[in-house]
């Protein structure tokens, strides 16, 4: 069975390459150039930070995201979306994988704080595991 993979940006803290490394699948890291530009070949799923940038107008997307999604052929495959956010934020939690998902019509699935926990990873690791059987099951494998 094909495990989705997981594209996901992640700034210099890495805390989101983190959370992304212990899901046991591959994953991409859209902040190196060379995934940033690659066009997927199936389904695959986006894990997304939100950047406050303490003014509602201007975006929370970060730029690596953003020029990923620009190729119709990624956009296409997404499956689903998850993010990783700060609560201090406020309203900015967690905005970025929601604009993405809304504007894609796909579906949020997981959302967490920061790096995450033990829970968070293993709950993540579930819901993309379920992932896997049913896209299986959809397409004959």
């Amino acid at each position: 069975m094909r495990l989705v993979p997981v594209y996901y940006y992640s700034s210099t803290s890495g805390l989101v390459r983190v959370f992304a490394e212990q899901l046991g699948r591959p994953v991409f890291n859209l902040a190196e150039r060379e995934h940033r530009l690659s066009e997927v070949d199936g389904p695959w799923v986006l894990l997304t930070p939100s950047y406050m940038t303490g003014n509602p107008n201007n975006d929370t997307i970060p730029e690596g995201v953003r020029r990923f999604l620009r190729s119709a052929v990624n956009r296409r495959a997404m499956v689903g979306v998850m993010g990783s956010g700060n609560r201090n934020f406020g309203e900015h939690y967690q905005r970025a994988a929601r604009q993405i998902a809304a504007a894609s019509g796909r579906p949020m699935l997981f959302e967490f704080e920061i790096s995450g926990t033990p829970w968070d990873v293993e709950e993540c690791r579930r819901i993309l595991d379920r992932l896997d059987e049913g896209l299986a099951a959809a397409h004959g494998g």
